[in-house]
């Protein structure tokens, strides 16, 4: 069969990853083939310990035979035992429906991590240097770290696993030894610290050799957002330690089969007076060059002045190997533009609003100071723009200075970046400099969690590309090892609610399996003992005091998994997450045994910032907002649920019974409470609407006329938007559930305040936090809470894929084994085409409208099925490939229904055609 082949073959959803600490990964591939109905009927691994073994069809770990299943994904390894630091080499090959097998797939590799914690013999080194008393430390000077040793003998591969309390860079022999940024990356380091993996073969050579590291405060202990409004847990820094740690063991195997492991330990030596003065993850770092060190990293640097390091032999957090992709620059961008409002102050345009840092190449006199200051926006007499920093203190916050200086050496050029920060920023205003210096002095690196790309969109309308394409940049630019809210000013948390809203188009952007993996399990570290769950994960501060326990931020830590769930038909986290799922039900029940979610909604932020919030001239005032036990019953009902579902997922059917009871007894509760017999709901609003509709809450005879209600408060509204983050997904989706999507379209092609449009037409390049984050006439609104990096109200993304291009996953046939193209033309788009590249291949839909004559071509992936809903005025319209549809191959006619075609696609790719089409 050599046009069938398994391809892109993955292990925990990592390629090739280098360290994996659990005894049974997970093994997924695709079927690739370009011919019709191909299904896999049967498949068959070989794992083994050699790529010689694996080549000869030697499975020395595991055969699984022929197995007759069509799952390409999640597939358990059950081989021989593993061993901590062994390589696994497998392959695949797969029989179809049309008979006969594949040929072996490309091998894949893992290499299995920490699954005996002996095996570590590493300790965990710094600088000896005893932290000051009390709690108010100071930001430090950055611990350098070094170790010299041989190498005798040819080097087969040499593996570093490496972690820290804090941030750390390794390098070896000069060069670091991974282009991974900020890691170990953030945790809640009381309960869980990650491990790195990299193999350094190439870097050892025979003789001397030196092993290096920097470490930085980081999350362990700098500041981290927010901290100065907690209560009890006000202090600046360091809430999860102060004393840096460093820990790497290296294990060498040389050709004559022998082995041993260079470790950190009492040996290595340390010094603090280094280059890097100081660095915060909010703050920004001071780098003076004058003291560099050169050859620090090498062999033959004189360390006789550094000091021996402190050692700690263990900590009490469990040490995981980092299950998610790392953090890596992806992009550089040159500035566009360059002024100088004040005389010595220039101002750089990078023309685009992102997250990350900048390099400066520059000349000067030793001791110059060149500082570099990062915001989102200009004022009007095009200084930089920081009130929403929250520089001015509110709320007794310090505001996140996103400032670097750069104290040069005065030896030739110069080239800066920093090492232990990041920025959220469009323009940078550059002081210290003796002149006007060119656009090519800057460049700005663009870095954030590398997930792999999973959706492409473009349509005939450039305000709808702009507006997909802001909602990838603000969701790229808020991917720093945790879903943060905002990558600028002084939170940058992860915070809950955003993502409950934003997870769907997540997945549709990007391939988010392995990152949600690791939130996740921050979500469940840090839920408090009576099972409430935070308001954002990781929560540095006590979670059972105060932010956790709030409707909707707290219900993410069910939705979030049964979105991994539907995605990528993962059960594996519905197993290990359901009793923490359960728990956070059990909470809100305990303390509203009538089901209504009336008490212990604790900050209770309900659907945040919604048009109530806004200062806008001509707009009704207190009908916007739905009120607030309304929206927390709600989604205590949804949550309950999703629980029912998940015990169903994993056969607990005890616990399918009790939730799913207990989820109809709410809903019933709901219902008597908060609608009225004319289907009004209680508080009036889209919100309102949209949240009883969404959930299903609304009793099915009086949807309808809910629908009506609905729309008639957008026309009160001016046709324009008014919900808050939570709501406006909810109510895109269900203008389109009602066959209003003339309403839609409308909302979204919207160009005055509030809506999508107005924020593009004013500058915006990501999504705003606020519809009113700037007005004209009045320009920026409350400092204290305006981000123009907030991807929630980007929630619009889905409904475009799902809506506009149609793509839709099936809750009951997760990771795309079934799926829904369901393409709704209309808001004066002539043509839109896309993919999305699930688990199991790439979906594509593309579609164009000339006239009355409707052209869809879509791509069902190998081993998939779909359910197409063409829009068409009869059956007897419809062609595929030059034939009545119903007779292509591949092609079941369902029925029609609501002015669409209904067909029973098989997997491959198709043209259709409907004639007499009506937008």
């Amino acid at each position: 069969m050599a046009d069938v082949a398994a391809t892109h073959l993955r292990c925990e959803y990592l390629v090739s990853p280098l360290a994996v600490d659990t005894p049974q990964p997970r093994l997924s591939w695709e079927v690739q083939s370009a011919d019709r109905g191909v299904q896999q009927t049967a498949y068959q691994i070989l794992a083994a310990g050699s790529r010689d073994a694996l080549a000869n069809d030697r499975a020395d770990l595991w055969d699984t035979g022929k197995v007759a299943s069509r799952e390409t994904a999640q597939v358990i390894y059950a081989g021989k035992p593993l061993r901590s630091g062994q390589s696994v080499l497998w392959k695949v090959r797969l029989w179809t429906d049309g008979g006969g097998s594949s040929a072996w797939s490309q091998p894949a590799t893992w290499r299995v991590g920490l699954l005996d914690p002996d095996v570590l013999k590493a300790k965990w080194i710094g600088d000896p240097t005893p932290p000051p008393e009390g709690d108010d430390l100071p930001a430090r000077p950055s611990p350098m770290l070094r170790k010299a040793f041989r190498i005798d003998k040819q080097v087969q591969r040499a593996v570093a696993t490496v972690s820290a309390l804090g941030l750390y860079e390794t390098r070896l022999n000069g060069q670091r030894v991974s282009e991974s940024l900020l890691a170990p990356e953030w945790t809640d380091y009381h309960t869980r610290v990650q491990y790195q993996t990299y193999d350094v073969t190439t870097l050892l050579r025979a003789g001397d050799n030196v092993v290096a590291a920097t470490l930085g405060d980081g999350w362990y202990a700098g500041r981290i957002g927010i901290s100065q409004i907690v209560g009890k847990d006000a202090k600046l820094r360091a809430h999860y330690g102060k004393r840096l740690r460093f820990l790497m063991q290296m294990d060498v195997e040389y050709a004559d089969g022998s082995s041993e492991s260079l470790i950190t330990d009492g040996t290595w030596k340390a010094t603090t007076d280094g280059p890097i003065r100081k660095a915060c993850i909010l703050d920004g770092e001071v780098y003076d060059a004058g003291r560099e060190m050169d050859g620090w990293d090498y062999p033959g640097f004189n360390d006789a002045a550094w000091t021996p390091v402190d050692v700690q032999d263990k900590i009490d957090a469990q040490l995981v190997a980092q299950p998610n992709e790392p953090i890596r620059i992806t992009q550089e961008i040159e500035a566009r533009a360059v002024a100088e409002p004040r005389p010595g102050v220039y101002v750089f345009d990078f023309g685009q609003n992102l997250a990350g840092w900048c390099r400066i190449k520059v000349r000067g006199a030793a001791g110059t100071t060149i500082t570099l200051r990062h915001a989102e926006v200009l004022d009007p007499d095009g200084k930089i723009y920081r009130d929403n920093l929250r520089m001015k203190p509110l709320g007794g916050q310090l505001g996140a200075r996103q400032e670097n200086q750069f104290i040069l050496r005065g030896k030739g050029l110069e080239i800066y970046e920093p090492h232990f920060t990041y920025h959220g920023f469009r323009f940078v205003e550059v002081t210290g400099l003796p002149a006007k210096p060119p656009l090519e002095f800057i460049t700005a690196r663009h870095f954030h969690s590398n997930t792999p790309p999973a959706g492409e969109f473009s349509c005939s309308s450039p305000l709808l590309n702009k507006l997909m394409q802001n909602t990838v940049w603000t969701h790229r630019d808020n991917m720093h090892s945790v879903p943060t809210d905002c990558p600028q000013r002084d939170e940058r948390m992860g915070w809950m609610g955003d993502m409950l809203v934003f997870a769907q188009p997540a997945c549709f952007n990007m391939d988010m399996a392995a990152f949600f993996t690791k939130w996740v399990r921050d979500i469940r570290d840090d839920q408090a003992k009576d099972g409430r769950y935070p308001d954002f994960a990781p929560h540095p501060f006590d979670s059972d005091a105060r932010f956790s326990g709030v409707p909707a931020w707290g219900d993410c830590g069910v939705v979030v998994p049964w979105r991994m769930y539907v995605n990528y038909g993962d059960v594996r986290v519905i197993e290990q997450h359901f009793d923490s799922a359960r728990r956070w039900v059990d909470w809100i029940h305990q303390n509203n045994p009538d089901l209504l979610w009336k008490n212990k909604r604790n900050n209770d932020y309900g659907d945040w910032l919604n048009g109530d919030t806004l200062k806008l001239e001509g707009f009704p005032k207190g009908e916007a907002e739905v009120p607030k036990e309304v929206f927390a019953t709600a989604f205590f009902q949804h949550s309950t649920e999703l629980v029912a579902r998940m015990a169903g997922v994993i056969g607990r059917k005890d616990e399918v019974d009790k939730y799913g009871k207990l989820a109809e007894n709410i809903r019933q509760a709901f219902v008597k409470a908060y609608i009225g017999g004319d289907a009004t709901v209680k508080g009036n609003t889209q919100s309102a609407y949209a949240l009883a509709l969404a959930f299903n809450l609304m009793p099915s005879d009086k949807r309808a006329a809910a629908v009506d209600r609905m729309v008639e408060r957008i026309h009160a509204y001016k046709d324009h938007i008014s919900t808050g983050f939570h709501t406006t997904i909810m109510l895109m989706s269900e203008l389109t559930r009602a066959h209003r999507n003339d309403v839609a379209y409308m909302l979204l092609n919207n160009r005055t305040i509030p809506s999508w449009g107005y924020t593009l037409d004013h500058g915006g390049t990501t999504i705003w936090e606020r519809w009113d984050g700037y007005v004209e006439g009045r320009g920026y609104q409350d400092p204290g809470m305006n981000s123009f990096c907030h991807y929630a109200i980007g929630s619009v993304g889905e409904w475009m894929y799902r809506t506009i291009l149609g793509i839709n996953p099936d809750e009951v046939n997760p990771g795309y084994a079934h799926f829904f193209l369901k393409p709704v033309p209309g808001g004066g788009l002539t043509w839109a085409k896309g993919s999305y590249h699930s688990i199991r291949g790439r979906i594509v839909s593309d579609w164009k409208v000339n006239g009355a004559i409707l052209t869809f071509k879509t791509t069902v992936p190998a081993n998939t099925r779909a359910t197409l809903h063409l829009p068409a005025t009869n059956a007897d319209s419809v062609t595929e490939g030059g034939k009545p549809a119903a007779e292509a191959d591949g092609v079941k006619f369902v029925k029609m229904d609501n002015g669409a075609a209904i067909y029973e696609l098989a997997s491959g790719t198709y043209e259709f055609v409907s004639s007499g089409f009506q937008k």
